[in-house]
Protein backbone atom coordinates (compact mmCIF):
# COMPACT_ATOMS: atom_id res chain seq x y z
CA UNK A 1 0.00 0.00 0.00
CA UNK A 2 1.14 3.56 -0.63
CA UNK A 3 2.29 5.79 2.19
CA UNK A 4 2.42 9.13 0.35
CA UNK A 5 -0.37 11.56 -0.41
CA UNK A 6 -2.04 12.41 -3.70
CA UNK A 7 -1.85 10.64 -7.03
CA UNK A 8 1.97 10.84 -7.12
CA UNK A 9 2.17 7.96 -4.66
CA UNK A 10 -0.07 5.77 -6.86
CA UNK A 11 1.93 5.97 -10.11
CA UNK A 12 2.75 2.47 -11.40
CA UNK A 13 0.23 0.93 -8.98
CA UNK A 14 -3.13 -0.65 -9.76
CA UNK A 15 -6.02 1.69 -9.03
CA UNK A 16 -9.79 1.66 -9.36
CA UNK A 17 -11.57 4.66 -10.85
CA UNK A 18 -15.30 5.32 -10.49
CA UNK A 19 -16.51 7.71 -13.18
CA UNK A 20 -19.40 10.16 -12.99
CA UNK A 21 -21.49 7.87 -15.18
CA UNK A 22 -21.01 4.94 -12.75
CA UNK A 23 -18.33 2.96 -14.58
CA UNK A 24 -15.61 1.11 -12.61
CA UNK A 25 -12.30 1.07 -14.47
CA UNK A 26 -9.27 -0.74 -13.05
CA UNK A 27 -5.74 -0.32 -14.37
CA UNK A 28 -2.14 0.70 -13.66
CA UNK A 29 -1.78 4.47 -13.20
CA UNK A 30 0.87 5.68 -15.64
CA UNK A 31 0.36 9.42 -15.42
CA UNK A 32 -1.87 12.39 -14.66
CA UNK A 33 -1.92 16.15 -15.04
CA UNK A 34 -3.08 19.25 -13.16
CA UNK A 35 -6.69 18.70 -14.37
CA UNK A 36 -6.59 15.13 -12.95
CA UNK A 37 -6.80 13.62 -16.44
CA UNK A 38 -5.32 10.16 -15.89
CA UNK A 39 -3.63 7.55 -18.06
CA UNK A 40 -4.19 3.89 -17.21
CA UNK A 41 -2.37 0.92 -18.74
CA UNK A 42 -3.53 -2.71 -18.73
CA UNK A 43 -6.99 -1.42 -17.89
CA UNK A 44 -10.38 -3.08 -17.91
CA UNK A 45 -13.91 -2.06 -17.03
CA UNK A 46 -15.80 -4.10 -14.46
CA UNK A 47 -19.49 -4.35 -15.33
CA UNK A 48 -21.65 -5.42 -12.40
CA UNK A 49 -24.98 -7.21 -12.61
CA UNK A 50 -27.43 -8.76 -10.16
CA UNK A 51 -28.09 -11.68 -12.53
CA UNK A 52 -24.62 -12.78 -13.62
CA UNK A 53 -21.00 -12.42 -12.52
CA UNK A 54 -18.84 -9.38 -13.07
CA UNK A 55 -17.87 -8.93 -16.71
CA UNK A 56 -14.39 -7.55 -17.34
CA UNK A 57 -14.10 -5.65 -20.62
CA UNK A 58 -10.49 -5.17 -21.74
CA UNK A 59 -9.63 -1.54 -22.52
CA UNK A 60 -5.81 -1.59 -22.62
CA UNK A 61 -4.19 1.86 -22.58
CA UNK A 62 -6.96 4.25 -21.52
CA UNK A 63 -7.30 7.96 -20.77
CA UNK A 64 -9.99 9.32 -18.46
CA UNK A 65 -10.77 13.04 -18.36
CA UNK A 66 -10.48 14.53 -14.91
CA UNK A 67 -13.93 16.13 -15.03
CA UNK A 68 -15.43 12.63 -15.48
CA UNK A 69 -13.76 11.14 -12.37
CA UNK A 70 -15.72 10.73 -9.13
CA UNK A 71 -13.37 8.52 -7.08
CA UNK A 72 -9.81 7.22 -7.43
CA UNK A 73 -8.82 4.44 -5.07
CA UNK A 74 -5.85 2.19 -4.50
CA UNK A 75 -6.57 -1.47 -5.23
CA UNK A 76 -5.22 -4.25 -3.00
CA UNK A 77 -3.91 -6.55 -5.75
CA UNK A 78 -3.45 -9.53 -3.44
CA UNK A 79 -7.00 -9.35 -2.13
CA UNK A 80 -8.37 -8.63 -5.62
CA UNK A 81 -6.62 -11.70 -7.07
CA UNK A 82 -8.50 -13.95 -4.60
CA UNK A 83 -11.96 -12.70 -5.66
CA UNK A 84 -14.04 -14.95 -7.91
CA UNK A 85 -15.58 -12.33 -10.18
CA UNK A 86 -17.92 -14.91 -11.73
CA UNK A 87 -19.70 -15.30 -8.37
CA UNK A 88 -19.99 -11.62 -7.43
CA UNK A 89 -23.39 -9.98 -7.85
CA UNK A 90 -24.10 -6.28 -7.42
CA UNK A 91 -26.29 -3.53 -8.75
CA UNK A 92 -24.53 -1.30 -11.29
CA UNK A 93 -23.62 2.12 -9.89
CA UNK A 94 -25.92 4.98 -10.78
CA UNK A 95 -24.50 8.15 -12.35
CA UNK A 96 -23.36 10.96 -10.06
CA UNK A 97 -25.78 13.87 -10.11
CA UNK A 98 -24.29 17.31 -9.34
Amino acid sequence: MSNGTGLESLVDQTISVITNDGRNIVGVLKGFDQATNIILDESHERVYSTKEGVQQLVLGLYIIRGDNISIVGELDEELDSHLDMSKLRAHPLKPVIH
